[in-house]
């Protein structure tokens, strides 16, 4: 098949982009779920529109290509491109012109009126022979309506339809708020498809800890939200991160976690086959296909309510018995900032003052070992660790001796 900057199948390009971005040290002939003309092919989509941040490195293993993109540095989220790259039919984009050029007097007509206007106004200046039925123009006004670009209205024993774009908005009044959520709402891309109407799009924002990725799974994403919204159960195609092979799950969705210190996004819901709420994660969802209407919905969400109450990580399962853990950490004069960087992200946990310079946090979850990176960010000030799990922190501390091998350091360092 011969190249086409146009993508149909935008599930194959966001792995590549993912790829390109998270790892970008693999060569051509690593990758090999699809053919290498399969790779030739998505590289140059990618390339043609993220040229920019594109970048190549030569190795022994051969080429390697990675997107490198310094999120502090942009404005826009680059990665939208990929959404503004759809392709289309000469059928599909021939009516959307002219359907939406018919209506954009404020007009409403009737599928009827709008075939005999479109053969009138429009084909009839061309030698090119081009079918058009009254299905087909119908079919498209009803994708048009359930979208929201058009409003129907039955009259008597017909429908007519308008354009819903007639009050139209000041967008450039709100530039900079389109920056803003475009940027750290979800599903931002639709605010970067309307930043590029604004005769000037605002440059205001910079964003620390901007996980850029979330474009790529704002499909995934949305299709979830509103399976959530309609309390539909759903069949996900889930591809393994280890195996690389796809499976089918069947859950009820009941939440979108975010993680702060990964950025990755999951998804908890109900598995009706197991009977538990599992966790998933949305890079590794291929394709969401909504189901009936979820009769126990509210029982579902009770579960993941108290579920929430002592969850630190993603760790699930039949029977989780809670943890209990504590660490005291001691403040030098000037740090109070650490008793209030523990009570912004304590969670369920509990923050406690022992004194001028002591201070302690507790909390019961069901696994204490998914604690480990967040406690190790307190290392050198931490007094006392204790956890009814004896494994976490015996962890804790093999990990500080084999740091300590690796770096060497006091002979007091690791106690």
């Amino acid at each position: 098949m011969a190249y086409r900057e146009l993508i149909k199948n935008f599930e194959r390009i966001r792995n590549y982009m993912r790829e390109f971005y998270v790892y970008g040290f693999k060569s051509r002939g690593e990758y090999d779920a699809q053919s290498p003309r399969s790779y030739d092919n998505e590289r140059r989509r990618v390339e043609s529109w993220l040229g920019d941040y594109m970048a190549f490195h030569q190795d022994a293993s051969g080429k390697n290509v990675f997107l490198s993109v310094d999120s502090r540095r942009i404005s826009r989220n680059p990665l939208y491109k990929a959404f503004k790259a759809k392709s289309f039919t000469d059928k599909d984009i021939t009516l959307h012109f002219y359907i939406l050029d018919l209506l954009s007097d404020g007009s409403a007509l009737s599928s009827v009126e709008i075939v005999d206007r479109i053969h009138d106004e429009y084909l009839s200046h061309f030698d090119i022979r081009f079918p058009l039925d009254e299905s087909t123009v119908r079919k498209k006004l009803k994708e048009y309506t359930s979208l929201g670009l058009l409003t129907s209205q039955k009259r008597g024993r017909g429908v007519y339809y308008q354009r819903t774009d007639q009050d139209a908005v000041d967008l450039d009044a709100w530039a900079d708020a389109l920056a803003f959520f475009s940027e750290e709402a979800p599903l931002g891309v639709v605010g970067s498809f309307l930043m590029d109407k604004l005769a000037a799009p605002s440059d205001t924002f910079r964003f620390k800890h901007h996980y850029i990725l979330h474009a790529l799974d704002s499909g995934i994403l949305c299709e979830l939200l509103e399976a959530m919204d309609g309390r539909r159960s759903v069949e996900l195609t889930v591809t393994g991160l280890r195996s690389g092979h796809d499976y089918q799950r069947t859950v009820c969705p009941l939440k979108i976690y975010v993680s702060t210190q990964s950025g990755r996004q999951y998804l908890l819901g109900y598995h009706y086959h197991k009977g538990h709420l599992i966790f998933l994660r949305l890079d590794a969802i291929k394709k969401v296909t909504a189901k009936n209407p979820e009769p126990h919905f509210d029982r579902y969400l009770e579960y993941q309510r108290k579920f929430d109450q002592n969850l630190w990580g993603v760790s699930t399962g039949v029977e989780l018995e809670l943890e209990h853990i504590e660490m005291t950490i001691r403040m030098e004069p000037g740090e109070e900032f650490l008793l209030q960087r523990l009570e912004r992200e304590k969670r369920h946990g509990t923050v406690e003052r022992l004194g001028e310079h002591l201070c302690k946090f507790s909390a019961d979850v069901y696994d204490a070992f998914e604690m480990l990176p967040w406690l190790r960010t307190f290392i050198g000030r931490i007094v006392s660790l204790q956890c009814s799990n004896q494994f976490v922190v015996d962890q804790f501390y093999e990990d500080l001796r084999r740091m300590d091998a690796l770096y060497g350091g006091d002979d007091d360092a690791v106690q």
